[in-house]
């Protein structure tokens, strides 16, 4: 089977190369250089005609989305542990993390970091405060549930849904309020970061915050 996973540093990329290593798959590693805008190039964008990030190409065959590969990857490596039986109740509620982080968290941190996208270049502060305050009540949803249900998402199992948590997590890092001010998430973070696969994905990325 072959591999390769385009990506940028510190993007959605970040989850779906760390449960590649985390699984031990091999692949090939490409980052795009945004500021050569090569994830606008036409070969590119005849892989993901969005021109974002990730895409993984198995076999040929490109995926996009970075909750839909990473439940793919979890799906195609059943023995790793990161996605419960399909069609059991444990499965239901993963499903419902997975679109929570793909549904709730991502759209309202793209509101913060690109806010002119909703709003209008004049509109651009109070799209920022609503985006803050849609993340902030997200994160207080989760920390409640990891609270009484914890530790992980799924309770004692962990999965896919939590490396994409962990990702989102870190992407607040320089918010007013980071995710990790609440003590569930916070601990939580902490678990996940523990993996090997953690710190071999920041070495290989050259990423050397959030540790």
């Amino acid at each position: 089977m072959s591999v390769a996973l385009y990506g940028s540093k510190s993007t959605a990329s970040l989850v779906v190369h760390w449960l590649l290593v985390e699984l031990g798959l091999e692949h090939e590693l490409r980052m795009l250089d945004f500021e050569a805008r090569e994830q606008k190039s036409p070969e590119y964008l005849a892989l993901n005609p969005q021109g974002r990030v990730p895409t993984l190409v198995i076999d040929g065959q490109p995926i996009t989305e970075a909750a839909a590969i990473a439940m793919h990857l979890a799906d195609l490596h059943p023995a790793a542990g990161l996605a419960p039986a399909v069609g059991s109740p444990l499965r239901a509620r993963y499903y419902r993390w997975m679109f929570f982080c793909a549904n709730t968290l991502q759209p309202a941190y793209r509101d913060w970091f690109y806010p002119s996208e909703p709003a209008g270049e004049g509109n651009i502060e109070a799209a920022r405060v609503q985006a803050r305050l849609e993340l902030e009540a997200a994160w207080q949803l989760v920390a409640d549930h990891l609270d009484t249900d914890g530790p992980y998402l799924l309770g004692e199992q962990r999965s896919a849904a939590d490396f994409m948590l962990t990702m989102l997590m870190r992407w607040s890092r320089n918010m007013p309020r980071p995710a990790e001010t609440w003590p569930s998430l916070h601990a939580h973070a902490a678990r996940m970061k523990a993996l090997p696969s953690f710190a071999e994905t920041y070495r290989r990325e050259g990423i050397t915050d959030w540790t």
